[in-house]
């Protein structure tokens, strides 16, 4: 007869080798085709994809503290806002590239490191100048300009040729537009001359300036994240959901709009480049799939954040000092009131890798 302690024990065994498998099969290894190759990702943008350029800016938008990352490295806050891996980090290890993507300014950084790619990314920069400016955080005009000095430093680390290949054929990722919305139009109302369809319009022209740059400076394969459902973020359930902490359904609406238009102007500039793609890359629509269905994917708790009490905490708030984080992570969709866990991003960006690579790489001939 087997005891109780050990039916117990070899169900929770059990239980962890299938949490294991789904881990490992949420993020696939893409196996391009033969004639196509990636031999690094650049990333532009937000906190969502910002592994620690903040973390020496003066700003408080930064998170190279605990808890933030105590699944990462052995428990290493490197600057990423969330728990563990982010999904530029995913992406790369899809492409078998590397197991992370460092940040730009992380002066541990050595330069085969550059190689292989980094990100310029800045937790709450936004298409809007005065977004990045509010937070203190790199403009997108900054990130542009540190894209500049990064290819110096490849063209001398490792000659003209490899920098033209890295230029060319690199993948390009840029992340931007929730920060806009959630802290710039909503929380600050320092854009309040705008109204939404005005203040969108706004957004996508930085958006499409800042891609049109990327292309002129020899980019080709450029994929731009969509904004989040903002207004089922923790904090924004928070701040203007009412008592019941409800999704704030005009922030996603402002989203959705800003969505709409930016995807319809990435075709006008794809129809205008030569051998170029700016890919638009749904992720409100897989985010609003978990936040809708948690129970479907395992999740317990999608309402609040792991950190702290969940419901406000982000960057500063969320520190060791608070006696409220979570011992489970793997529950909660969100790590903090505003950023997604590790679990999470694997389970979103699984499907997307695979949805989205071709396009990415692929001229319509060349796959």
């Amino acid at each position: 007869m087997v005891s109780f302690s050990s039916t117990n024990s070899i169900f929770l065994t059990l239980f962890s080798i299938c949490t294991l498998v789904q881990l490992i099969e949420s993020i696939p290894v893409i196996t391009l085709p033969p004639n196509i190759k990636v031999p690094a990702v650049l990333v532009f943008g937000d906190s969502i994809v910002d592994p620690g350029n903040n973390n020496d800016l003066a700003t408080l938008a930064k998170s190279n503290y605990p808890p933030y990352g105590r699944d990462f490295m052995g428990g290493k806050a490197t600057g990423r806002f969330s728990n563990g891996k982010i999904p530029s980090d995913l992406i790369v290890q899809a492409l078998r590239i590397k197991e992370y993507l460092p940040a730009y300014l992380d002066p541990s950084l050595k330069p085969a490191d550059l190689l292989t790619g980094v990100s310029f990314a800045s937790g709450a920069a936004g298409y809007d100048p005065l977004t990045s400016k509010l937070a203190m955080a790199l403009s997108m005009e900054k990130q542009m300009d540190l894209f500049k000095e990064y290819l110096a430093k490849v063209t001398a680390a490792g000659g003209e040729e490899k920098a033209k290949s890295i230029l060319s054929e690199s993948v390009y990722l840029v992340v931007a537009g929730s920060d806009d919305l959630a802290n710039t139009y909503y929380l600050s109302r320092l854009r309040n001359n705008y109204d939404i369809p005005a203040y969108t319009d706004l957004m996508v022209q930085g958006a499409s300036s800042f891609i049109q740059g990327l292309y002129d400076m020899g980019a080709r394969r450029i994929g731009v994240f969509s904004a989040a459902p903002i207004g089922c973020l923790p904090s924004q359930r928070t701040l203007a959901g009412g008592k019941a902490r409800n999704c704030v359904e005009n922030y996603n609406e402002a989203a959705q709009l800003f969505n709409s238009k930016l995807s319809s102007e990435l075709d006008k500039l794809t129809s205008g480049f030569v051998h170029g793609r700016a890919v638009y890359v749904d992720i409100y629509n897989p985010l609003q799939g978990l936040i809708d269905h948690p129970h479907k994917y395992g999740f317990e708790e999608v309402t609040k954040g792991c950190c702290g009490t969940g419901t406000i905490e982000s960057t500063v708030l969320c520190n060791e000092l608070n006696p409220f984080t979570c011992d489970d992570v793997s529950k909660y969709v969100f790590w903090d009131s505003y950023h997604p866990t590790e679990r999470a991003y694997e389970i979103l960006f699984g499907p997307i890798v695979e949805k989205y690579v071709n396009s990415f790489v692929c001229d319509n001939s060349a796959c």
